[in-house]
């Protein structure tokens, strides 16, 4: 068996249980006698399935990427005369 095959095949196994752990998730979320790091770990983990993980903000750390990224959208997105 092919390396993809078997990731494919993984990954179906593991989608096949996704209703249960789900299901795990919010017992978890739900159980007063979880630690406070437990409940907030499975409610966390239940929106980043169901809406995706939050955008990060971009930190500038030194090296002038944020300030590289800023220049290329006034050249590119905001080009002088048309604003």
């Amino acid at each position: 068996m092919g390396k993809a095959k078997a990731l494919l095949e993984i990954r179906s196994l593991a989608r096949s249980h996704t209703r249960t752990a789900i299901r795990v998730l919010v017992g978890i979320m739900r159980c007063k006698d979880a630690t406070p790091a437990a409940r907030v770990s499975a409610a966390n983990a239940i929106l980043d399935r169901g809406w995706g993980r939050a955008a990060q903000p971009l930190e500038n750390g030194g090296d002038g990427a944020l300030e590289l990224i800023h220049r290329i959208e006034r050249v590119i997105v905001h080009p002088e005369g048309e604003r």
